[in-house]
């Protein structure tokens, strides 16, 4: 992971193989046919790292085929807790997709009644300068309560971070205990988005592919990420990521509005 200074509940890869693709995800010559297996490709890799950081752990004795013919023939060690439970929440729009790909390639290693796909209906808000003002529940479909789930928020361009709090809200107001863990997945993510979630949910993890400063001091782009808060920038005057890739949930959905 990328070193910085944003604290010990935010991680950042530091890929050559999820640079690349994020690359190729922002880059104009990328439409909407080859960007959703690309983004499926991008929430793969981090689900894997997720699940292996922040899934509970359990020594298991597992046979394999060989049983049938060779007692002995069984694997034993630390693997992914089956019993733990993983809620995973579509944020809509852009979300719709990567908290798709990351419920599919959770049921390839976890048992699919114990993994649970949530939608929220999540809007931003703006005033009369486009500028971003909040984030509006406009519905939800959410199976029940998350008491000592992992909790894995997809969301692919992190930019204000307002989306991941209110999802955060609206999960810890739910009937019974508390989650095992919250996780906020991000392709993408800028510095006042780190700030917003970390301020504001401690201990809501925080993992992205590339952390986007590109409007930062020529100091800070020097610099570790978050040695000079102050200085780093990743949002322009209305809210959209640079460099970031555009707007990725029109062209995810070939809807633009």
């Amino acid at each position: 992971m990328l070193t910085h200074h944003y604290g010990p509940d935010v991680l950042v890869f530091d890929d050559a193989y999820l640079a690349t693709l994020l690359a190729v995800i922002g880059s104009p010559e990328t439409g909407t046919a080859q960007l959703p297996a690309l983004v499926r490709a991008g929430y793969r890799r981090l689900l894997q790292e997720v699940l292996a950081r922040e899934f509970p752990v359990r020594e298991q004795q597992i046979p394999t085929r060989m049983a049938a013919i060779e007692p002995r023939a069984f694997v034993r060690g630390p693997q992914l807790c089956r019993e733990t439970r993983l809620v995973i929440c579509a944020v809509i729009r852009a979300g719709i997709l990567p908290a798709q790909a990351c419920y599919e390639a959770a049921i390839e290693v976890l048992p699919p009644a114990n993994v649970r796909l949530d939608f929220l209906n999540l809007s931003r808000t703006t005033d009369a300068d486009h500028h971003v003002t909040g984030v509006r529940l406009d519905g939800s479909k959410i199976g029940g309560p998350v008491d000592g789930a992992v909790v894995l928020i997809p969301d692919p361009m992190g930019a204000t971070g307002g989306t991941v709090v209110r999802a955060v809200d609206i999960y810890q107001g739910l009937a019974g205990g508390p989650p095992h863990r919250i996780v906020a997945a991000h392709l993408m993510v800028t510095p006042e988005a780190i700030t917003r979630v970390t301020g504001s949910h401690p201990g809501v993890r925080l993992y992205a592919g590339r952390v986007d400063r590109g409007l930062s001091s020529d100091r800070a782009l020097r610099s570790p990420p978050g040695a000079f808060p102050h200085e780093e920038r990743g949002l322009n005057d209305v809210q959209y990521i640079v460099p970031g890739a555009g707007g990725m949930g029109e062209l995810l959905t070939n809807s633009w509005v």
